[in-house]
C-alpha cells in the first residue's frame, strides 16, 4: 500500500480545480505551477528551433551588426563595396587607403 500511495505526494495537482483535487484526495502535494518535480523554473527540455538553425541566425545577426559598425564608421571617401570587402577580408591595399 505505500507505493500506491507515493503517487499522491508528487501529483500533478496545478492544472486540477479544487473540487478535483478533493476527489482525489491529494491536498498533501498541491504547490504553485513550475515547482514540479525534475522541472527548473519554466525552463523548457527542448529548444523552439534546431541549433543548427539558431546558429547560423546568430552568425548573420553578427555579421550584419559586424558590417553596419565598418559601415557607420567608414571615411566619407570609402564606398559600401569597400567597406564589405574589409569586412570578409579580401580586401587589397590600395582599397584601404584614401583616394586622391
Amino acid at each position: 500500500m505505500g507505493g500506491d500511495e507515493e503517487w499522491r505526494k508528487m501529483a500533478d495537482t496545478h492544472k486540477m480545480s479544487e473540487e478535483q483535487i478533493k476527489a482525489a484526495g491529494v491536498e498533501g502535494s498541491k504547490r504553485p505551477p513550475g515547482h514540479g518535480p525534475g522541472e527548473v523554473l519554466h525552463q523548457r527540455k527542448s529548444l523552439p528551433f534546431s541549433f543548427a538553425t539558431m546558429t547560423v541566425a546568430g552568425l548573420l545577426i553578427t555579421a550584419a551588426v559586424g558590417y553596419m559598425v565598418l559601415y557607420a564608421k567608414k571615411k566619407p571617401e570609402a564606398s559600401a563595396k569597400d567597406v564589405a570587402k574589409v569586412a570578409v577580408g579580401v580586401a587589397q591595399p590600395e582599397e584601404t587607403h584614401p583616394r586622391k
